[in-house]
């Protein structure tokens, strides 16, 4: 008796190649939009491994990453920016979450899609739709489809927003926060102040660091009000560990050595986790979505990027 190996073979060829493109998204030349479309393209044409649980994995090297950028957070820093920007910070992301709420209602859309697409907007994009998925048992679809928009509008926002800057003749102090406030990501932040200039750069980072404070407050906010018809509530137990990171980091600066290389390699398997998280959508998931996610995306970040500016032009 033989064993046909002929469906065996491609799977297994698909499987090695999954993982090598998977293992490719540690290295520094793969963005996480370049990350989530190879996952994507991966899973629409039929070489995501079935055998392989790829929710299951991705929720906890999700986890992990999130903990591992809390030593990159530097607490004393990240405290003073908060307080000196207090205003602009607690109320750009208020705006945004209640906007969100709203159109999202308006709009008909899946209520967790809304909400991570609000939360990405608010507070620092992937990061905080990675930390706030588990928080309101939001599934790989969900999640997918929240950081695709959010990553879309990043990669608009890396060629714009340097050129309003410009064309509004905005210091290099102001242009520096108001991406920061504006713009999702903080690799995209980066992007556009660093194209705008070196101060710019500086304090952008300073206040995009900041603001990822407020992923905490933001997933147990998140886990309350999806707790769900059994009335529990998804504790997202990591952040206790993110905090605790961040704790480590700020009252033991001995290790920062070893801290900055943790935040490095945090930062690196968020990108893989990006990857599995585009494996675990296709073509035909995304049709069934519609385009009602980036029109919500669109929405939000017009009305924090125009209200935001229109704060630093008046006030600054």
């Amino acid at each position: 008796m033989t064993t046909d190996t002929s469906n065996k073979t491609p799977n297994k060829i698909h499987l090695a190649l999954f993982i090598l493109i998977g293992t490719a998204c540690l290295l520094p030349m793969v963005s996480s939009p370049v990350a989530l479309i190879l996952g994507f393209t991966l899973a629409s044409i039929g070489w995501a491994p079935d055998q392989v649980h790829l929710g299951a994995l991705t929720k906890k090297l999700l986890a992990y990453s999130i903990v591992g950028l809390g030593f990159g957070i530097q607490l004393e820093t990240a405290l003073s920016i908060s307080i000196a920007n207090l205003p602009l910070i607690l109320g750009s992301i208020i705006l945004t979450l209640v906007l969100g709420f709203g159109l999202t209602k308006l709009l008909k859309l899946d209520a967790k899609i809304g909400h991570l697409v609000a939360s990405g907007t608010a507070i620092c994009g992937g990061s905080a739709i990675a930390a706030v998925s588990p928080a309101i048992r939001a599934n790989s679809e969900q999640t997918a489809i929240a950081l695709a928009t959010v990553f879309i509008l990043n990669s608009i926002a890396l060629f714009i927003f340097p050129a309003i800057g410009h064309a509004l003749s905005m210091s290099q102090h102001d242009f520096g926060v108001w991406s920061a406030i504006a713009i999702h990501d903080t690799s995209s932040v980066v992007g556009a102040a660093s194209a705008y200039g070196s101060e710019a750069l500086t304090t952008a980072t300073t206040v995009k660091l900041a603001r990822a404070l407020w992923i905490i407050p933001i997933a147990f906010i998140s886990a309350m009000l999806f707790k769900g018809d059994k009335n529990k509530m998804a504790i997202p137990y990591f952040i206790g560990f993110y905090c605790l990171a961040i704790a480590v980091a700020h009252f033991m600066p001995a290790g920062e050595v070893v801290y900055g290389a943790i935040f490095e390699v945090s930062k690196r398997v968020l990108v893989v986790c990006l990857f599995l998280i585009g494996a675990g959508i296709t073509i035909q998931k995304m049709k069934s979505t519609g385009p009602k996610p980036l029109i919500l995306g669109v929405l939000l970040w017009l009305a924090i990027g125009s209200s935001s500016l229109a704060y630093i032009l008046v006030v600054h």
